[in-house]
């Protein structure tokens, strides 16, 4: 586990991604035992550079080799491709065909694309808690974490229900369009989920400008700046795409009402990273993806509570990744308790 975390953090450095590969051989060591392990050692030893490193990824079943190096532009479907075409080879030369039939072998990327991603495996949710965490969340852990979601999702949908129906009313009565604001966002692991928010904007807005201005916020490029003397911000200020309901509901995030829906579902926590546009994430560097790997998105965080639209980018994402290392259940109630105030404060909302 540790040898993944700490290639991780290598990778994020010179941004050339490796490529971990799991053999689990439990039948075939099972029949064949200390002669046949020998025989997959030999094969992995000559299809194998000296530098990648090898061992047990779990003890007496699995072997785990993390190919090192393979370059920042590297296509992580292409190497796979030429490294398992290279191993079977290798295992061939040395096991015989009910042997090799006996291995199962898999592939994992980082970093990877996150363009037609499938449905989520355990073999994936390991890998990427071995990558972010020394020691990963138990399954106590995140069995509590997904409790407080939906018990914490439930209670707000059901008291707030008030404000739901004035705010929808609002909505409808001052501006043409859905009351709801669906939206294409990137969740865990790159999956793309509709993101829920009472629509805030007038229909049909070019997002032209958003784009351009996430692009330079990313890049911390001076068209950051708002104003003379003012600090860039991670929201457009005075965006007239906005509506005059809209800016209430955003001043008092009441927009983000909705978005326990997403909690209930699973594809947010109550606490997180916020889940970026797919287009934000196309000016990401490596180590910022590492913000949506690492944990789920949540409604709220780290970065709400102590910075929210007033940090810099690289400093919200740092503040992403100190709470996904150093997370706890009462770590989440803190943040929790200190929302309201930031909220009503209205500090850094826009």
């Amino acid at each position: 586990m540790r040898s993944l975390f700490l290639e991780r953090k290598r990778s994020e450095r010179s941004e050339r991604c490796f490529v971990l590969m799991l053999l689990e051989c439990t039948k075939l060591l099972r029949g064949g035992g200390q002669d046949a392990l020998d025989k997959v050692l030999f094969a992995l030893a000559n299809s194998t550079r000296e530098t990648d490193a090898k061992g047990w990824h779990q003890e007496n079943s699995t072997i785990g080799v993390i190919f090192t190096e393979l370059g920042s532009k590297a296509n992580g479907k292409a190497v796979v491709s030429a490294l398992l075409s290279k191993v079977t080879t290798a295992l061939s030369s040395s096991l015989t065909i009910n042997q090799i039939n006996e291995i199962r072998i898999w592939f994992r990327v980082f970093p990877e694309d996150w363009d037609g991603r499938g449905a989520i495996d355990h073999i994936e949710a390991k890998f990427y808690d071995e990558l972010f965490h020394e020691h990963g969340p138990d399954t106590l852990s995140k069995l509590m974490k997904r409790s407080m979601d939906v018990a914490g999702s439930l209670m707000a949908l059901v008291l707030g229900l008030p404000v739901f129906l004035i705010a929808a009313i609002a909505i409808k009565l001052t501006s043409p369009g859905p009351i709801l604001f669906r939206q294409e966002r990137l969740g865990q692991y790159g999956r793309k989920f509709n993101f829920l928010k009472f629509r805030s904007m007038h229909v049909a807005c070019d997002d032209g400008v958003h784009r351009e201005y996430v692009r330079r916020f990313i890049g911390d490029g001076p068209a950051c700046d708002q104003g003379e003397g003012v600090q860039p911000l991670y929201k457009l200020v005075n965006d007239p795409r906005v509506t005059r309901v809209g800016r209430f509901l955003r001043k008092t995030s009441l927009d983000e009402l909705p978005q326990f829906l997403n909690v209930l579902k699973g594809e947010m926590s109550l606490v997180g990273p916020r889940p970026p546009l797919p287009y934000e994430v196309e000016c990401y560097h490596v180590w910022h993806k590492a913000r949506l790997l690492a944990t789920k998105p949540g409604i709220t965080g780290l970065w709400q509570v102590g910075g929210r639209s007033r940090v810099k980018f690289d400093d919200m994402v740092r503040m992403d990744l100190k709470y996904a290392d150093s997370w706890s259940f009462w770590l989440d109630v803190k943040i929790l308790l200190q929302t309201p105030r930031a909220v009503l404060s209205g500090s850094g909302a826009h």
